[in-house]
């Protein structure tokens, strides 16, 4: 039993509340009670959020890229340096880098994680004797955190639009149809290992990686479950889409799939108004990385006009140069003001501006990894955050302002507990294995670093 002082339910804030937790589910929350013995005894209890987009193994990269070469740095001087990064990367590294980020994740208040996984073979682009070693990797950093997974093999057969052949970089990424099939296939091995709220959906990486006929073909192939696209991230991407298929990406995507609320589009910064009306009321799942998206300089996403039209999304962290909730979230909507030249952007008409973005990011990354979470109510899994309200940071708000403090004022460590689907992982602000989970990613990082 979970008792907390107060808490966010899907009816609003009440006070006093216990929960019982069965299977990995909150199986009653009951109201004005007193705490029992052998309750676990928290002050704020939310709903945990979904981090919906990561490339874990970037992570070990954060710090090695901000330096200014000669000539313009952007999004694709820096995915070069990428690519020689992920040379050097064993299969040891990549499940010691996913452990380090899943339980940064969690201590920062994530209770699951999208980890779009385009890193499949060997150095040479060779698979390994199992198709799937790299997923294997990943379910098992999944294993040792208790992070809720849903896995995401990444469909990646050409270098560019229009069929454009892999470079030397991307020869670790790629896979025919009937290969990635086979990879799905090995990674739902891996997973099925996990608790049961553990899942593998699909990621045909972007339009510029596939093609009209692969795309079709590896939807037929999974009909249903999660389905993650990047999708116009960059401004030459868009518009080499368009010379190539005659529309851009998202008006592309939209007209010629079926993208509906099992989709997550991820970033779709360069849209047109159109695009972004279309987008929202299609049910899909916009997959914003405000951190990464600001690194990068992509640019801001179309938060105003997606909002009025009822659009659905959450956050992600992406190439995880910083893991962090509250800052993903405040970069959101910090981004819009910039660009607007106004305050308190993202909320439809009046309202509490932290409120709407911790919400709604909450609901929206449940929906876009599949798992039945994203609010406090029975029958959702039990993916639940405890914030100490006491904290300097929040101790002057009053409850309906403690949303905003979180978002705007706070960092993570704010942050007491984290369950995902009930998993006890982040008890008095750690990770119940952190010590053991650093050690071996130290290590790890001196290996790779006598590589490099």
């Amino acid at each position: 039993m979970i008792f907390a002082k107060q808490a966010k339910l899907s009816s609003g804030w009440t006070t006093n509340v216990r929960l019982n937790i069965a299977d990995g589910k909150i199986s009653s929350v009951t109201e004005n009670q007193s705490p029992a013995q052998g309750d676990t005894v928290v002050d704020t209890l939310l709903p945990a959020l979904a981090n919906l987009h990561s490339h874990s193994f970037q992570r070990a990269m954060s710090g090695m890229t901000e330096f200014r070469m000669a000539g313009k740095d952007s999004f694709w001087t820096w995915r070069d340096l990428m690519y020689r990064f992920t040379a050097h990367l064993t299969p040891e590294h990549v499940e010691a880098i996913a452990g380090l980020v899943f339980l940064e994740m969690q201590e920062a208040g994530y209770a699951s994680v999208g980890e779009f996984h385009y890193l499949h073979h060997q150095p040479n682009g060779m698979p390994y004797d199992d198709l799937g070693e790299l997923s294997s990797r990943i379910a098992a950093a999944a294993s040792e955190t208790g992070i809720g997974l849903t896995h995401l093999p990444v469909l990646y057969t050409y270098g560019g639009a229009g069929k454009v052949p892999l470079e030397a970089g991307q020869a670790r990424f790629g896979n025919s149809v009937d290969r990635f099939n086979g990879l799905v296939g090995r990674a739902q091995a891996a997973v099925s290992q996990l608790p049961a709220d553990c899942r593998v959906g699909i990621a045909p990486h972007s339009l510029r990686a596939t093609s009209p006929e692969d795309l079709k073909a590896v939807l037929t192939a999974r009909p249903n479950g999660p389905v993650h696209i990047h999708i116009a991230e960059q401004p030459k991407e868009v518009a080499d889409v368009q010379a190539w298929l005659n529309a851009r990406p998202v008006e592309w995507l939209l007209e010629n799939t079926d993208a509906n609320t099992d989709w997550c589009l991820i970033h779709a910064t360069h849209m047109t108004d159109a695009e972004t009306v279309n987008m929202a009321k299609s049910g899909v799942v916009a997959g914003l990385c405000p951190v990464t998206e600001a690194n990068l300089g992509d640019g801001p996403f179309n938060g105003p006009a997606y909002l009025q039209s009822g659009g659905a999304f959450g956050v992600g962290s992406d190439s995880n140069v910083l893991i962090s909730l509250t800052e993903e979230l405040r970069t959101l909507e910090y981004s819009q003001r910039l660009r607007d030249i106004a305050r308190n952007v993202m909320v439809v008409g009046e309202g509490s501006v932290g409120e709407t973005l911790y919400t709604g990011a909450a609901k929206g990354g449940a929906q876009a990894l599949g798992r039945g979470a994203g609010e406090i109510a029975v029958g959702e899994l039990a993916d639940l955050v405890a914030i100490d309200s006491s904290a300097p940071a929040l101790c002057a708000l009053r409850q309906d302002q403690l949303l905003d403090g979180l978002v705007f004022g706070a960092k993570d460590n704010v942050v007491t507990d984290v369950w995902s689907a009930g998993r006890h992982a982040v008890q008095s602000g750690r990770h119940v294995k952190r010590d053991a989970i650093i050690t071996a990613y130290r290590s790890a990082m001196a290996s790779l670093m006598a590589a490099l």
